[in-house]
């Protein structure tokens, strides 16, 4: 699948799920809160929280952020949190190059502080940031906020950036988490993408791998809004692009269009919308042959009802042929919001047959329904299907019921064979 890079003339992958502030989408909430939890660190407020979906994109963000810290400033970086609190304050003394001479807590605390005054003394400051801190224990909630105390006069020796899925906030408003809550500082929260955003988004990482937004089709870029309009995250986002990008690269096309953002998506086993993406065009199609044809019986029965002009020289009234009207270009049957970029249909290209094979025949460059017309029937296939297992079980059951009962019936009575059981079944 990653072949299709050199297919679509790309420099690198643009949809890889690994935190890489090459590709940090520094707009909307990311980047509010990249400035603020920035600022709040560097004026040193001290306890910060960020919450947010999986895949939110929490991980880059706290990699932008440690970016920005300047040269004096140490941070201190766990992937996750520890087990306990003695282990998070011996991870810490360790960073600091501290080696305490008893594991008890009361003393590694105090070796700590001493490196704190000496890193602050000397104009510095220390940054340690937890991820995946939705996983902490009561232990190290706690341990964390012993460390948020650390202060001297009304400076903060150390600030604390807490980052974790939607489960945090959980955590922090029960009523034995008070005085760790009340000690936060700013509370941010990660959101998903809405439609507009995500095609931003997309557009973002296809630049910086070296593509453009042409790489989607009209149809591709509409059925990823709808995809989406429910909001997704980077990295949900990410897996169905490079997903439908690779669809695309099996299929030899030029471009991803609603036939490969479909296919992603049942192949990444999501469930979105996007048939209903399809029924709304081909309604719209419809009704765009049924005013055309409605026109066109207009204008044809009007030509019938118009007086014959007479023949000045014969006398003779002449016969007015109505001459049909020529059909608009297949284009003009398609959603209003394809007609603006017929160039843009013609990148739509036949595909070999693959997972979801469809009668390439019958595509028409420029004509987006075309391609819908078989992601419609394939899914009428299979809700038709799915609609059918039930009743045809419930009649499986009946008849095994029906079986069981006959054979108890013929159990409990004197008849000699099953067709005398059949016989006294039925006199009964």
């Amino acid at each position: 699948m990653h072949m299709y890079t050199q297919h679509f003339n790309l420099q690198k992958l643009p949809f890889e799920n690994v935190p890489d502030p090459e590709f940090f989408y520094d707009q909307g909430d990311h980047a509010r809160i990249r400035k603020q939890i920035s600022g709040s660190l560097q004026s040193g407020r001290g306890l910060i929280v960020v919450t947010g979906p999986i895949g939110s994109g929490k991980t880059t963000l706290s990699q932008m952020i440690k970016a920005d810290f300047p040269e004096n400033i140490k941070v201190i970086w766990m992937a996750e949190p520890p087990a306990n609190s003695i282990d998070l304050y011996l991870f810490l003394a360790q960073e600091l190059g501290l080696h305490p001479m008893s594991p008890e807590k009361t003393f590694v605390m105090r070796d700590i502080r001493n490196a704190l005054l000496e890193i602050n003394a000397a104009g510095q400051k220390c940054l340690i940031i937890i991820d995946e801190s939705h996983l902490m224990s009561d232990d190290v909630i706690n341990g964390i906020r012993l460390l948020n105390n650390l202060e001297e006069g009304s400076i903060k020796l150390i600030q604390l950036l807490l980052l974790g899925q939607e489960e945090l906030l959980e955590m922090i408003n029960r009523p034995a988490l008070e005085p760790f809550k009340q000690r936060i500082a700013a509370l941010e929260t990660l959101g998903r993408l809405n439609s507009d955003a995500t095609k931003k988004y997309i557009q973002h990482r296809l630049k910086i791998a070296g593509g453009s937004r042409e790489l989607i089709s009209d149809t591709g870029w509409e059925a990823l809004a709808i995809a989406f309009q429910a909001g997704g995250t980077p990295r949900t986002i990410n897996s169905l692009c490079d997903r439908a990008f690779g669809v695309a690269f099996e299929r030899e096309k030029s471009s991803v269009d609603a036939h490969d953002i479909y296919e992603a998506t049942q192949r990444l086993g999501l469930r979105t919308d996007v048939f209903h993406y399809i029924i709304s065009l081909k309604s719209q199609e419809r009704k765009n042959r049924e005013a055309h044809a409605t026109s066109h019986q207009e204008s044809t029965a009007a030509a019938y009802q118009e007086p014959s002009p007479v023949n000045t020289e014969t006398g003779i009234p002449e016969v007015k042929v109505p001459v049909p009207e020529t059909p608009p270009p297949a284009s003009e049957y398609t959603a209003p919001y394809f007609k603006q970029n017929t160039k843009q249909a013609a990148h739509i290209s036949a595909t070999k047959p693959g997972n979801m094979p469809y009668d390439d025949s019958r595509m028409h460059l420029g004509d987006p329904a075309t391609i819908y017309e078989d992601i419609a029937n394939e899914i009428k296939a299979k809700y038709t299907q799915r609609n059918l297992r039930v009743p045809i079980a419930f009649l499986l059951i009946s008849l095994a019921s029906l079986a069981v009962r006959i054979l108890f019936f013929c159990h409990q009575t004197d008849s000699t064979g099953f067709s005398d059981c059949l016989i006294d079944l039925f006199n009964f």
